[in-house]
C-alpha cells in the first residue's frame, strides 16, 4: 500500500461579487386609481368637516401576463400620515385583473380648512407603477359644543341653536339627579356644508344612569325644528324624558339643508331605560305631505328606532301660472319658470318679491 502520496487539496466554489436580480428592470405594469367612495356625478365627494372621516376605494389593475402580488404605499406632503387608516398594505391582483382597497381620511378636530393631497403607488417583484394623486377639502365648523361628564350630584343643561342659513333650530334642556358613569352632547354646525357632511349633527350618549335616592331622575326635552318655509326639510322632532335608570343610549340627529343629502333630516337612537319616554317626530310641506309618528313608553323598555325625513327638490319651483315670467309683459313672451313678478312698484314691495325668488331658488 502507497501511502507516500498526498490528498488533493479541497478548493471551495467562488461566488460572483453580486447577485443578478431576477428582474433587473421592472417594467410598467401597474395602474393605480385613488377614487372617493360616492355617485360618480356627486362632485362634492371630496369634502369633509373637522374630525370627520372620509372613504376612498384604492384600485390597482394587473396589465401583466401572470398574477402579482403587489406592495402598497401612501405618501403625502401635506397631512399627517396618522390620519390615514393604513400606509402600506398588499393586494394579491391576477393578470389582466383589477382589485380594490379601502382607505380611511379621518382629520383632526383641530385641522386647517384647506385642499390636502396625497399619493399612492403600487409595486411587485417584476412590476411598478406610476403613483396615483388623490385629494381632499376640509371646511371649517361655524359651531361645536362639546360636554362630557361623569360621578355623583345633581346636572343642568341647557342648548340652543339658531341658523336662519341652515334652517334649523334646536333647542336642549337636561337636568339629572343621580349618578352616571358617562353622559356625553355634542353638536356640530355647519351652514355652507358640502358633500355628505351635515349641517347640523347632534350626538348623545349615556352610559349607565342610575337615581340613588327618591326623587332622583334624569330628565330632559330635546326639540329640532327644519322648517319648510325657510328652504328646510319640514321635520320637527321633539324628545322628552322622565327616567329612573338609563342603562345605555346612542343616538344622533342630522339635518341636511345643502350639500350631496340636500333636504334630509335623520334621527336614530338605541337605547335601554326605565321611566317615560317620549319620540314626537312629524313632516310637514304645505300641499305636498304631512307625516306624523307619536310614541310613548312608560315602564323598562330596550329600543332601536330610526326615522328619516326627506323633501327632494323639485326641478323647477311652484309657481302660479299668470306669476310665472321674468317681468311682466302684454304677451308673456318672456316668461321664465319659477319666477315670481312683483305685483306693485314700491321698493318693499319688490324686495319681497325679491326675496321670495332667492328662497324659491334654494327650495
Amino acid at each position: 500500500m502507497d501511502t507516500g502520496g498526498t490528498w488533493p487539496v479541497q478548493t471551495e466554489p467562488s461566488l460572483p461579487s453580486f447577485l443578478p436580480s431576477p428582474c433587473p428592470d421592472p417594467s410598467l405594469c401597474l395602474d393605480v386609481s385613488v377614487n372617493p367612495v360616492g355617485p360618480k356625478a356627486d362632485s362634492e365627494k371630496i369634502y369633509v368637516t373637522q374630525g370627520k372621516t372620509l372613504e376612498f376605494l384604492v384600485s390597482v389593475e394587473n396589465w401583466g401576463s401572470s398574477e402579482v402580488k403587489a406592495g402598497l404605499g401612501i405618501s403625502s406632503k401635506s397631512c399627517p400620515m396618522e390620519w390615514f387608516s393604513w400606509t402600506e398594505g398588499g393586494l394579491s391582483i391576477p393578470a389582466g385583473s383589477t382589485r380594490t382597497k379601502k382607505l380611511l381620511v379621518s382629520t383632526d378636530t383641530n385641522a386647517m380648512a384647506g385642499t390636502y393631497d396625497f399619493a399612492v403607488d403600487a409595486s411587485s417583484l417584476c412590476c411598478k407603477s406610476n403613483p396615483a394623486e388623490g385629494d381632499f377639502i376640509i371646511q371649517d365648523l361655524d359651531y361645536a359644543s362639546e360636554t362630557a361628564i361623569s360621578g355623583t350630584g345633581q346636572f343642568l343643561l341647557n342648548k340652543n341653536v339658531r341658523s336662519m342659513d341652515s334652517g334649523i333650530k334646536s333647542n336642549k334642556e337636561i337636568i339629572f339627579s343621580g349618578s352616571v358613569d358617562a353622559l356625553v352632547k355634542n353638536e356640530y354646525l355647519v351652514d355652507g356644508s358640502l358633500g355628505k357632511n351635515p349641517n347640523f349633527e347632534s350626538r348623545d350618549a349615556v352610559d349607565n344612569y342610575n337615581a340613588l335616592s327618591p326623587g332622583d331622575s334624569l330628565i330632559g326635552n330635546e326639540n329640532f325644528k327644519s322648517s319648510a318655509v325657510f328652504g328646510g326639510v319640514g321635520a320637527k322632532l321633539q324628545e322628552s324624558y322622565d327616567l329612573r335608570q338609563m342603562e345605555f343610549e346612542s343616538q344622533s340627529f342630522n339635518l341636511h339643508q345643502t350639500g350631496s343629502m340636500k333636504k334630509t333630516a335623520e334621527f336614530n337612537t338605541v337605547n335601554n331605560f326605565t321611566g317615560f319616554y317620549l319620540i314626537d317626530a312629524k313632516q310637514t310641506i304645505p300641499g305636498q305631505k304631512n307625516l306624523l309618528e307619536h310614541e310613548e313608553y312608560l315602564g323598562s323598555f330596550e329600543i332601536n328606532r330610526k326615522i328619516l325625513f326627506r323633501n327632494k327638490p323639485t326641478s323647477e319651483s311652484l309657481c302660479f301660472a299668470a306669476d310665472c315670467a321674468k317681468k311682466p309683459g302684454p304677451d308673456n313672451s318672456d316668461k321664465v319658470p319659477g319666477q315670481f313678478v312683483s305685483p306693485c312698484s314700491s321698493g318693499s314691495c319688490n324686495k319681497f318679491t325679491n326675496a321670495l325668488n332667492a328662497f324659491s331658488k334654494s327650495a
